[in-house]
């Protein structure tokens, strides 16, 4: 057992420490500056560091655990009912620090620089395509003031468009005529964003040997393969296939009291974007299996 418990309360530039012995007591209640924290621990004992689950943390786990500790990221609902009195820097680590150790918590594993970077790839591009959807939407809705409808699909609204605007006999405004080219520019550009992105997916999809094995589900490709591997890491965390659908969100919610049990919908807890392509990956299974005959179609 390590001779420490820490809690560390991570931010931008104030971070706060507080640490116990084995018997429990109280020996450090520290704040550091940001440029403080590695020479904090540097001259510390191995000791069990609990850190709260977000921006930065995987950071620091990987910087302590370097230094040779022993670094848990804990989920924040995990926390929040270890705090005592208000809430602030002091009161927080020292409900990290509570949290850590308590058994049956599941802890967040420790993602790697490259997994990290590629989940900012998949968060680029989700936020790409919300961007295009409504530009989309915005395009159609300043046309439709003017009585043009255009039919439905990306595609269809491009050559709407450019049909439009480059007809001179168009009963539109010039103005208006200027802002179609306008936004049509703004789509070229976050398409060719998207490709880039796409490119990159299939490349790092090529090179992965996990991404590969992954492909070999059904209705898994290039996109789902790697946003697992950026998400979720090391499988070995969940006990089974059924832990890792409850950390996905698509377990029942639960108001079960006196032996009766209630279940609700799912709790959707989960990473969001992780389950909608998962989703999306099995509806395009279903889709075609009745154009197939092989056993597993049947």
């Amino acid at each position: 057992m390590p001779a420490l418990t820490i809690g560390l309360d991570i931010a931008k530039n104030v971070f706060q420490v507080h640490g116990v012995d084995r018997h429990g007591k109280t020996v450090v209640q520290q704040k550091l500056r940001r440029a403080e924290v590695l020479k904090f621990f540097a001259k510390l004992e191995s000791s069990l560091v609990g850190i709260e689950a977000c921006h930065g943390s995987h950071f620091w786990a990987r910087e302590l655990t370097a230094l040779g500790h022993t670094v848990r990221l804990l989920p924040t609902q995990y926390v929040k009912p270890f705090l005592l009195g208000g809430k602030n820097d002091a009161n927080d680590a020292a409900a990290i620090c509570a949290a850590v150790t308590r058994s049956g918590i599941h802890f967040v594993a420790i993602k790697s620089a490259e997994q990290q970077s590629l989940q900012s790839v998949h968060r680029m591009r989700q936020r790409l395509i919300q961007e295009r959807t409504a530009k989309s939407n915005q395009i159609r809705s300043m046309f439709a003031e003017e009585g043009v409808i255009f039919a439905v699909g990306l595609p269809q609204l491009r050559k709407g468009v450019v049909e439009l605007v480059n007809n001179p006999d168009a009963h539109i405004t010039a103005l208006l005529r200027r802002l179609g080219s306008m936004y049509l520019e703004q789509l070229k550009a976050l398409q060719q964003w998207l490709d880039e992105l796409a490119a990159e997916i299939a490349e790092i999809f090529k090179s992965n040997e996990a991404c590969q094995r992954l492909a070999t589900v059904p209705g898994i490709g290039p996109v789902i393969a790697t946003a697992l591997v950026s998400s979720v890491g090391d499988p070995s965390q969940f006990r089974n296939g059924r832990q890792f659908a409850a950390w996905l969100g698509l377990t029942p919610r639960q108001k079960s009291s006196g032996g009766k049990t209630r279940l609700g919908g799912i709790t959707k807890r989960g990473d969001t974007y992780l389950r909608t392509l998962l989703v999306q990956g099995a509806r395009a299974v279903m889709h075609f299996v009745n154009r197939r005959d092989d056993q597993h179609s049947r």
